[in-house]
């Protein structure tokens, strides 16, 4: 009877997480069950930049719609890039590491924490993050962290279906684009690659993707304009700020370099962050993580075990 159960139970459990994380979560209300006295907090983590125009415009922006939306969550921020860090220290600009404003929660009494990051995909960026998660775990009686942008399939459907409809371009008079992102050496780096084959699938085969610092690369993506007859090419950054990458490595280097094959070069610098459809997306992604606690892959392991011996 209670192998029956447990079966049972984990069946529910891939019905109740549809959505992102459907394989890896099960139903639980993060502040269900708040005692008097704890405290509840919502960290947003970015990279980080020094430029300020797009830190108004993407995290700025991102958090004061945070604010509205969950109003019971005091919301904090911290930067993982610790040369950004240090750079905006000596303009007077204090920020603070993940693990620093972690450690800080806990002093001032939180106990419960939720952290979103803004990071495009699952590179090393996130598993920092996480493993910074994971030494502070034992302080509260629960953390949890939330996806980055590109994590499902459904992540990847809904980009494809904003970014096409914010740079329309007209293949017939030779015009494409390029979604430019920064890239990792992980496999992670592979969701760059499912955006462009996606891009390809729904019909968008003058749309491509090139990475600064993974694949697809400068030279497959110049590969595929060149066997397109591409005349005129739109260079769009792939990243959560329009910062030091998107002003200078895509609006100077490959400009220049594509300028240099033949072809028209235009710009639209913008942060994927200061598009509202974008800020929806983490806005959701916040809003599984309050609902949905991940699983621990032993406990997956030890469940399916039991499972197989009922069979």
């Amino acid at each position: 009877m209670k192998r029956t159960c447990l079966f049972v139970l984990v069946c529910l459990v891939s019905i109740v997480c549809s959505g992102q994380g459907a394989e890896d979560c099960t139903e639980s209300d993060f502040l269900q069950g708040m005692e008097p006295g704890e405290k509840a907090a919502l960290l947003l983590v970015h990279f980080g930049t020094t430029h300020d125009d797009t830190r108004a415009l993407t995290m700025d922006a991102l958090r004061t719609k945070v604010e509205k939306r969950f109003a019971s969550l005091e919301v904090y921020e911290a930067y993982t890039s610790r040369i950004v860090v240090k750079r905006l220290k000596t303009r007077g600009i204090a920020k603070r590491t993940p693990l620093e404003m972690l450690l800080k929660l806990c002093a001032e009494g939180y106990t419960r924490v939720l952290v979103q990051s803004t990071n495009i995909i699952s590179g090393l960026e996130n598993e920092s993050l996480r493993r910074e998660v994971e030494r502070v775990r034992p302080f509260f009686k629960e953390v949890r962290l939330g996806n980055p942008l590109l994590y499902e399939v459904e992540d990847v459907e809904k980009v494809v279906a904003i970014l096409t409809g914010r740079h329309p371009a007209d293949k017939r008079k030779g015009q494409h684009v390029v979604f430019v992102g920064h890239g990792t050496s992980t496999p992670a780096t592979a969701i760059y690659s499912e955006l462009d084959y996606m891009l390809k699938a729904d019909g968008y085969s003058h749309y491509h993707v090139g990475t600064i610092e993974g694949y697809p690369t400068f030279d497959t993506m110049l590969a595929r304009l060149k066997s397109d007859k591409a005349k005129q090419v739109t260079l769009v950054p792939l990243m959560f700020v329009a910062g030091e990458h998107a002003k200078h490595d895509i609006s100077v280097e490959w400009k220049e370099n594509l300028e240099e094959k033949g072809l028209k070069v235009l710009l639209r610098i913008e942060g994927l962050g200061q598009i509202p459809e974008i800020q929806d997306i983490f806005i959701d992604h916040i809003r599984h993580a309050l609902k949905h606690r991940a699983h621990d892959i032993m406990e997956k392991k030890d469940a399916y075990s039991k499972q197989s011996d009922s069979l």
